[in-house]
């Protein structure tokens, strides 16, 4: 009978680093003085409304859109602001109405 041809065992390595799979697409820009962190979302059926500091429109959480917070780490969630992916890449051209300046 022939025997039975068993794979070698593998020795336990490091942990995988998985910061980066939890992080994945924020990234850091520059904005009024300070340094931001920056994350895109897509679109989801919560049912949640914000308003997006750069045009004052209502954001419905179904639109792919971005949430910007500051990089300083003192914040918290409160600090998170709904931004239009349009409005972040204008804010430059376009300051905010309201809420950040």
């Amino acid at each position: 009978m022939p025997r039975r041809r068993r794979p070698p065992r593998r020795t336990p390595g490091p942990a995988p680093d998985i910061s980066r799979v939890l992080e994945s697409g924020v990234r850091r820009e520059q904005y009024a003085g300070g340094a931001w962190m920056v994350r895109p979302v897509r679109g989801n059926a919560n049912g949640r409304v914000y308003t997006c500091p750069g045009c004052s429109q209502q954001l419905s959480a179904s639109l792919a859109h971005v949430v910007v917070w500051p990089d300083d780490g003192l914040g918290d969630v409160s600090d998170r602001r709904h931004w239009h992916t349009g409005c972040w890449k204008a804010r430059d051209r376009r300051p905010p109405r309201g809420s950040w300046r």
